[in-house]
């Protein structure tokens, strides 16, 4: 082999180490590309009241992604936290318009009843060894279940202080929702954690190898635990939004939104294999899904093709996960 060809050899895998340390690069060109074409597409996808209104369609599953990217990195999954998330809205606004409590009250005890339902996924993994995904689907029943048996009726009447992160304020014209900065500073918090604190890097060590942490010292069980009770914090902070955001304690919320903060996760690059991941790709990853339906609901194209387009692109970003974690 030429010295040249040795010298292209050597930048083609210096590029491909950049883009595989890097998993990010690909959820922001997806988002760039998807936007570019929107943009070219229909001239009122590139307008600031409807970017505002794109944030606000995915702050509810952007925060429930948020839990949701925690279990993955730790090589887990939550199949409940749309379920638990419909309980705790539901408990919030019941307490708050029905049985006459203090708002703030039951906003602290719905958030809560979603951290138990964190906490005994993690306690179950971690106790009996089940794995999360029998876990969290039995979990994700339960809260369903009661749920139901709780109220089939959808709950209205709100008190202002649980719609508050509905409103809106204006900035140069374009009306900003409340909940939406909340959903920022959830990722601002989230992403200095596990960048720069102890806990979170044993986060990626447990999900890179549990038995190696272990050893390493880190109590890997602690870990896991406070991972779901802190997935379980997002989901009810994601059920306050979702109560804000609609007007109304609704039992059918949530049925979906599972598999929404999943298809955010794996377009943000975060890898199933675990260990790997960004906090900053999950919120672009959860910011393509909500750029796309928009688009083509704005082109007039029909609710079924825009799952069937999110379906293709959850396909394409595990394929590249797949070639990604054997490189």
């Amino acid at each position: 082999m030429s010295s040249v060809q040795s010298t292209a050899l050597d930048k083609r895998q210096g590029f491909l180490k950049i883009v595989l340390a890097s998993p990010i690069l690909g959820p922001v060109a997806a988002l760039l590309l998807a936007s570019i074409f929107f943009a070219f597409a229909t001239p009122r996808f590139l307008s600031g009241d409807n970017f505002s209104l794109i944030l606000q369609q995915v702050m509810v599953v952007g925060v429930l992604a948020i839990g949701q990217t925690l279990v993955i990195i730790t090589t887990g999954i939550d199949l409940s936290n749309g379920m638990v998330m419909a309980l705790a809205g539901v408990l919030i606004a019941s307490f708050a318009a029905q049985k006459g409590i203090n708002p703030f009250l039951s906003i602290l005890v719905g958030i809560l009843i979603a951290m138990a339902f964190g906490m005994l996924n993690g306690a179950l993994v971690t106790g009996i060894g089940l794995p999360a995904f029998i876990v969290t689907l039995g979990t994700m029943n339960i809260a369903y279940a009661l749920t139901r048996i709780y109220t089939t009726s959808t709950i209205t009447g709100l008190p202002k202080e649980l719609t508050f992160l509905g409103d809106t304020f204006k900035i140069g014209g374009t009306a900003i929702a409340n909940g939406t900065i909340l959903m920022i500073l959830l990722y601002a918090v989230t992403w200095f954690v596990l960048k720069y604190t102890a806990a979170g890097r044993s986060v990626y060590a447990v999900g890179d190898n549990v038995e190696a942490a272990r050893l390493a010292g880190i109590k890997t069980n602690r870990v896991l635990v406070g991972v779901y009770t802190f997935a379980g914090l997002a989901y009810g902070i994601a059920a306050l939004l979702q109560v804000a955001r609609t007007g109304v304690g609704d039992p059918q919320a949530g049925q979906t939104s599972n598999l929404d903060s999943i298809t955010a996760v794996v377009l943000g690059g975060t890898s199933l294999f675990g260990g790997r991941g960004s906090i900053v790709g999950t919120l672009i990853g959860a910011l393509i899904v909500g750029v796309f339906r928009n688009g083509l609901q704005l082109m007039g194209v029909e609710s079924t093709y825009q799952v069937l387009i999110t379906g293709i692109l959850v396909i394409a970003a595990v394929s590249v996960d797949q070639l990604t974690h054997r490189k």
